[in-house]
């Protein structure tokens, strides 16, 4: 119990995992969070735990933690489209501002620092699979550059923080990530399918459906991101499941879990990427990890958390 780790959007989806993860671990777990996506009842699960913590703070305003700190995870940021398109301005100061801040305790207190970077930096990708090493097709002033740009600043704050200040530093790269605790309105597409499909209403598909995306569940996530953390090094790792499906391919899943479903098809949003996938050599390479929960597995265990929250009458809170 000698350890502590400050964890930023701690009340989020994956920061929230990250408590549970470290807790479960030993550590000593400050979570911040100012709520702006984020949701206590993410957390309700550890509020009688003496050896958690939730701070409710602005990171992109200056902050302090009294006491030693081991390590400090910054994953605050708006992180869907619904969320980080409504709050722009919010999203470029997380990841510019409270990146800066968040750097600027871990130097403070000798700590190890990870930042939650995305695979939006690679853009709508020319390279396929998508490497570490690709440097990316991203548009600076389209509508999506809000959060892109944010983490591609936030990467070179951390890689800045290392060279000049020898902060140690890590950076990963998440790719699309799914599970309990997902906002079933913050359009993302698995929470939009599931929640469409438990309501009754057509699955919302935009463009023809060819567009893939590769799905990891929020456990695999986690063990990844704690092996970057104890074992890697400072240049970016992806984390994400190499397994790629169309939409159409995740509507079949949906249906197959659900029954049957009918489609609406939009147009394809400006900027959306059309392929994404990770390699994952590098991460495993380096520690081994690799995804292991099928989509199959992992959405029944989402649609089972969606199932329960619309019965309780908390599904879109």
């Amino acid at each position: 119990m000698d350890r502590r780790v400050v964890i930023t959007g701690g009340a989020g989806f994956v920061g929230s995992s990250l408590c549970d993860r470290f807790r479960k671990d030993g550590w000593r777990v400050l979570a911040i969070d100012n709520l702006c996506t984020g949701r206590r009842s993410n957390l309700a699960q550890l509020q009688d735990d003496p050896h958690f913590e939730l701070r409710i703070q602005d990171i992109c305003l200056p902050f302090d933690v009294e006491g030693p700190v081991d390590a400090v995870l910054h994953f605050a940021s708006p992180a869907s489209p619904f969320d980080y398109l409504k709050l722009p301005i919010e999203t470029l100061r997380a990841g510019s501002d409270g990146t800066l801040n968040c750097l600027d305790l871990a130097r403070r207190k000798n700590a190890r620092f990870l930042m939650a970077s995305t695979s939006e930096i690679y853009g709508d990708p020319l390279e396929h699979p998508q490497r570490e090493s690709y440097l990316g097709n991203v548009s600076s002033i389209g509508p999506r550059s809000c959060y892109d740009e944010a983490k591609r600043f936030a990467e070179a704050a951390t890689m800045a923080y290392w060279r000049t200040h020898g902060v140690d530093t890590r950076i990963i790269r998440i790719f699309n990530t799914y599970g309990p605790r997902m906002k079933a309105n913050d359009g993302r597409v698995v929470p939009a399918f599931i929640r469409q499909a438990l309501l009754g209403l057509p699955l919302t598909v935009f463009g023809d459906g060819d567009q893939t995306r590769s799905f990891c569940y929020v456990d695999d996530l986690v063990e990844g991101i704690v092996a970057v953390l104890d074992r890697g090094d400072h240049m970016p790792y992806n984390l994400g499941n190499p397994v790629e499906f169309t939409m159409l391919a995740l509507v079949e899943e949906i249906q197959r879990q659900l029954g049957p479903v009918t489609i609406v098809h939009r147009p394809l949003p400006a900027d959306d990427p059309t392929r994404r996938r990770p390699d994952i050599r590098r991460a495993q390479e380096t520690f081994g990890w690799a995804p292991t929960v099928s989509l199959s597995e992992g959405l029944h265990l989402a649609i089972e958390d969606f199932r329960a929250r619309l019965a309780a009458g908390t599904l879109d809170d």
